[in-house]
């Protein structure tokens, strides 16, 4: 039986399909369509899962969106009708595209897919949950979900055992940690629903000066973790924008204009922010540890991503081992949404081991393109074959040389994290790696720090880090100052795990780059420039290269330099004074 899941609508639309319990394929529309976030109906994604699977839509049994829109279109109504007449542009501006398409998602799948089956509608949090707990390794565990809204839950936790989820309590709009947490991304100037992890990033350059103010006029936290916001300061509940003049007086001035120089204060503004959101975070788990007595944590929804307020959770509550699910935000939620009707609807059971996972690594998306000499020949790019006993010693030599290298090698990742399918790799013990890639390579803020990829093995000898982490969710800290490209300013790191299991490739060339050096540990940070989502096809993966200043890219076993490749001049340079967004 194949299970169709779709989100759509607010940010990252994805669609998975599920064959029987497993996992077939998964990907976000964003990476077909090139544009960003793409919310659109994701008709490309669900395109290639299909296609991966070697079916048609009239193989599908059911169809499953991840949310509920009648009662989401509830909670737009009910809360202008709260806040009026103020609201009434962002009403103005809603409602017609609620009206001619959001509400009636049902016709919509029809009609875009040819359906005529049934078609499920799991409340937003159950999807998060779903996708949280079914794919883990654990028979029972409990689930915590943190996002910004769904319908009308913004927080929730319960319990999962064998194939049922159930969600026993929760938090509601507008007291949302993840809406307060983007009220402090739009005023420190970065973007809503995109920003959020530059945020992160930028803490640690800061000190908690506005802790006890926030905590003081914004939020009342209780020693449970549940909290209610003070929302005389915000604007999002009804406004086009997160924060009101009240907000920027309290903190000393208007937010921050994109791209202008972030001065000390905004550094201090978000370091405080993160400490109180990883307190709640850290509180919550405490309480549903207490209140569940369960051994494991299952987490989802778009805080889920906070891999720092993850870290610490993992050190300070006494969880034996916590899953996070890797497209842990709206893109998770197709997938939540198909394993919910598969288990739970369809009853159908699950076994786990409380060790393998069943997300695959989260290798879920398309290959690149299978005739890569055919493309590589009929474009006109230089390149050379490397068979396969060469490949690994030769990329971790380029590595070690000072190369920057670009893969785009077998299935891409499902989230929003690179994995060493659709990565940029380099050289951990440089010192100025971090500067040259964030400025030369991605076009991005120079604060901005980059993952270690180490062997799975070696890990607990360079990170303070107890437990694996192939997804890249978890942070710890850097044991040895012999890796300042992916040591962060408060020696942390975002550490990704890799397995010969999981990603034999990826591993293999790790491996032969500490053969070659004595260190396990090289950069991995995602394949795209700023603004653009991560690479999909060969296409993508060599313009992407072209307009940058990487060195080489590695296509399955063709490598490709760029001081050798023809027609420079077409790929027009990112100009760095001219970053995007």
């Amino acid at each position: 039986m194949y299970i169709l899941g779709i989100s759509a609508f607010y940010h990252d639309s994805a669609a998975c399909l599920v064959r029987d319990g497993e996992i077939i394929a998964a990907a976000q529309e964003e990476r077909f369509t090139r544009q960003k976030h793409d919310a659109s109906f994701p008709l490309n994604a669900v395109r290639y899962c299909l296609k991966e699977a070697g079916i048609t839509i009239n193989d599908v049994s059911y169809v499953a969106f991840y949310e509920k829109p009648f009662l989401k279109f509830e909670r737009l109504l009910l809360t202008y009708l709260a806040y009026a007449p103020r609201g009434l542009s962002s009403f103005l501006k809603a409602m017609p595209v609620w009206l001619k398409e959001k509400i009636f998602i049902k016709d919509l799948i029809r009609q875009e897919l040819k359906f005529d089956k049934e078609i499920l509608f799991p409340e937003h949090h159950e999807s998060h949950a779903a996708s949280a707990f079914f794919p883990s390794p654990f028979q029972e565990a409990a689930i915590i979900t943190l996002d910004g809204v769904g319908e009308w839950t913004s927080t929730s936790f319960g319990i999962g055992r064998g194939n049922k989820i159930e969600l026993t309590s929760e938090i509601q709009f507008p007291h949302s940690l993840g809406l307060l947490y983007s009220a402090f991304t739009y005023y420190t100037g970065f973007r809503v629903n995109s920003g959020e992890y530059k945020l992160m990033g930028l803490a640690p350059y800061g000190q908690p000066k506005y802790a006890d103010l926030i905590k003081k006029e914004l939020i009342d936290i209780k020693p449970d973790g549940s909290f209610r916001l003070n929302l005389d300061y915000f604007n999002y509940p009804v406004g086009l924008t997160m924060t009101n003049e009240r907000f920027h007086r309290l903190f000393g001035g208007p937010p921050r204009t994109p791209e202008t120089t972030i001065t000390q204060r905004y550094k201090d503004i978000a370091r405080s922010i993160q400490d109180v959101t990883e307190e709640i975070m850290v509180k919550t788990a405490w309480h549903v540890h207490k209140t569940t007595k369960q051994d494991h944590l299952c987490l989802a929804g778009g805080v889920a991503l906070n891999c720092v307020g993850n870290g610490r959770i993992l050190k300070e509550v006494p969880f034996k081992n916590i899953w996070i699910q890797p497209a842990a935000g709206d893109a998770g939620g197709a997938l939540g949404a198909a394993l919910l009707v598969w288990h739970q609807y369809l009853n159908n059971p699950r076994s786990a081991d409380n060790v393998h996972d069943t997300q695959k690594a989260s290798l879920l998306g398309p290959f690149p393109d299978k005739d890569i000499q055919g493309l590589a020949d009929a474009k006109g790019w230089l390149y050379e074959h490397i068979a396969d006993s060469a490949l690994s010693g030769r990329i971790a030599g380029l590595i070690g040389e000072g190369k920057v290298i670009g893969l785009c090698q077998g299935r891409m990742e499902f989230g929003p994290r690179a994995l060493g399918a659709r990565s940029i790799i380099a050289d951990a013990r440089c010192e100025k790696m971090q500067s040259v890639m964030n400025l030369k390579i991605k076009f991005r803020e120079s604060f901005r720090p980059f993952a270690p990829s180490v062997l799975e093995e070696r890990s607990s000898e360079y990170f303070d880090l107890p437990v694996k982490s192939p997804y890249m969710l978890l942070v710890g800290k850097a044991k040895s100052s012999s890796l300042p490209a992916v040591t962060h300013v408060d020696s942390s790191a975002r550490v990704q795990t890799v397995s010969e299991k999981d990603n034999p490739l990826f591993y293999s060339i790790i491996k032969a780059f500490e053969a070659q050096t004595k260190c396990p540990v090289i950069i991995n940070t995602s394949f795209n420039i700023r603004g653009e989502p991560i690479v999909a096809t060969a296409a993508d993966a060599y313009r992407c290269f072209m307009c940058t200043n990487m060195d080489y890219l590695l296509i399955g076993n063709y490598l490709f330099e760029r001081e050798k490749q023809p027609h420079q001049e077409d790929y027009k340079k990112e100009d760095i004074s001219t970053i995007l967004d």
